[in-house]
């Protein structure tokens, strides 16, 4: 008589015992013979995304220690990193760097700002109040596409030392600063109203052609020199057709502008824009 196998006991809970996955994963493997897969707690994966979190802390912080470096090529390159790395907390220390003596940390610095974008524009336009980094604000603002930065950008061309830099900036934004750009067409102060012109023939798009031809008339003869000159900048054909009356104006120098920019024409083809 064949004797009977005493059966495998499987592990039960006491009464007093509350039954848990890591329990019920344990008898299913028993039966299939498959072995659970361990799963990290939640707990585990906060404390990777925290660990990580203050590698990338302790870092920025490493960068902007070496900002103060006295050798100008290690703040250069914790400049450039700290662009890089595009961190809101960046900006600050970046901005501190364009009052930095050396002009190639400002510039990257510049860059910089204009790589993290959006969160740096506040505290940009707040600088535009400092006339010694004010320059350096500009150059930034105009990297960064963001709504904010256009009217303060034209209420600097307003201001006879800092015209250019923003006028650069303008055409950097590039068509978001196009609408505004026309309407300063019609400012009264004259030298908003030439430096409108000339980013907007540096812009070369088609929108503001006809906002130029306008100008042609103007009673300015500098103006309407100007105005030629962006229309032969931006090189459509409409605006070829519209200076060829200033080859009879009553202003010499625009006479002989206009008559060098047809006989440059000629040599080459149209274009409509």
């Amino acid at each position: 008589m064949e004797q009977s196998q005493p059966k495998e006991e499987h592990p039960t809970p006491s009464v007093s015992e509350p039954v848990t996955d890591e329990f019920t994963d344990q008898v299913a493997a028993e039966f299939t013979g498959e072995h659970p897969v361990p799963v990290e707690s939640t707990a585990e994966l906060t404390e990777e995304v925290v660990l990580e979190e203050e590698k990338v802390k302790d870092e920025i912080e490493i960068q902007i220690d070496l900002l103060k470096d006295p050798d100008w090529v290690v703040r250069r390159e914790a400049a450039i990193t700290l662009g890089e790395m595009g961190d809101e907390r960046c900006v600050e220390p970046l901005c501190t760097a364009l009052r930095d003596g050396d002009w190639q940390v400002r510039e990257v610095a510049i860059d910089g700002l204009g790589q993290i974008g959006s969160p740096a524009v506040e505290l940009l336009i707040k600088l535009l109040r400092d006339w010694d980094v004010r320059k350096y604000a500009i150059a930034a603002l105009g990297k960064i596409r963001d709504e904010r930065v256009l009217d303060p950008l034209m209420l600097q061309l307003k201001n006879d030392e800092f015209k250019d830099d923003a006028t650069n900036a303008l055409v950097a934004l590039g068509e978001p600063s196009i609408s505004r750009l026309v309407k300063a067409l019609k400012d009264k102060d004259e030298m908003v109203q030439k430096q409108a012109i000339m980013a907007l023939g540096r812009i070369k798009h088609a929108e503001a052609i006809d906002p130029l031809i306008d100008m042609l008339a103007d009673s300015d003869w500098f103006t309407r020199l100007t105005a030629a000159a962006a229309l032969e900048a931006i090189g459509d054909d409409r605006g070829r057709e519209a200076i060829k009356p200033l080859t009879k104006d009553s202003d010499m120098v625009v006479r002989m502008r206009v008559e060098r920019i047809l006989a440059k024409w000629k040599k080459q083809p149209a274009t409509t824009t």
